[in-house]
């Protein structure tokens, strides 16, 4: 019976083990304002802090839209520092009419998207390639689960807007066509993947970067 009892300790010890590992750690401290960008583990003295470091205005304005029509702008503890160590980040996204959230996802972070305004057609494809997708107009919200890749895009006749919230503070960000057609991966590759030829692969390249849905 003892020995029963054990074992179930041990278990319960390795499954909240497990638990711990799956987000960011939690803080030990109120908060930790980093002394610099490059060195967030490293805290300024809390006397010294204001409410000006747990404040950020820097979306309340859409950003300028690309030739993609699409515009994002990341908001971690990099330039808002009272974000440090809390375990979250966000990011507003812009889209013109026709913007396109080119398919991506985020390895460290589930996403729950909020719509700011617009009407976004907004969705996310599980490990067994079902699709899971919807209009979403504003007020509503969706959520993408950690690693599954996602996209949205504009369905309205005006400008639309989305805040994402993740549960990280480093989410991590990769977008398809970057990861498949802008990472050095050997063309001959490509070719048998795709069925596409060396000339039709060169002219996907150039479409892709003209409308900058590959970041150099």
């Amino acid at each position: 019976m003892l020995t029963m009892k054990i074992s179930a300790l041990l278990l319960l010890f390795l499954l909240q083990s497990i638990v711990a590992f799956g987000s960011d750690p939690d803080p030990v401290m109120d908060f930790c304002l980093p002394i610099s960008p490059s060195n967030p583990l490293s805290c300024k003295n809390a006397s010294l802090a204001t409410v000006q470091d747990f404040t950020f205005s820097g979306i309340k304005f859409p950003g300028n839209f690309k030739k993609s029509g699409f515009f994002a702008t990341p908001v971690n503890s990099k330039i808002f520092p009272g974000l440090n160590t809390l375990g979250m980040s966000f990011v507003r996204a812009d889209f013109d009419v026709g913007g396109v959230n080119v398919p991506h996802f985020h390895p460290r972070a589930t996403e729950i998207g909020y719509v700011l305004e617009g009407k976004i057609y907004s969705g996310f494809i599980d490990t067994n390639n079902k699709i899971f997708a919807k209009v979403l107009e504003k007020g509503e919200v969706m959520v993408f689960p950690r690693g599954l890749i996602h996209f949205q895009m504009n369905v309205g006749d005006s400008p639309a807007a989305i805040l994402g919230n993740f549960d990280s503070q480093n989410p991590g960000l990769m977008k398809i066509p970057n990861a498949v057609f802008g990472s050095g991966i050997k063309v001959e590759l490509l070719e048998k993947a795709f069925g596409l030829s060396t000339k039709e692969l060169s002219q996907l390249w150039k479409r892709m970067d003209y409308l900058d849905l590959i970041q150099k």
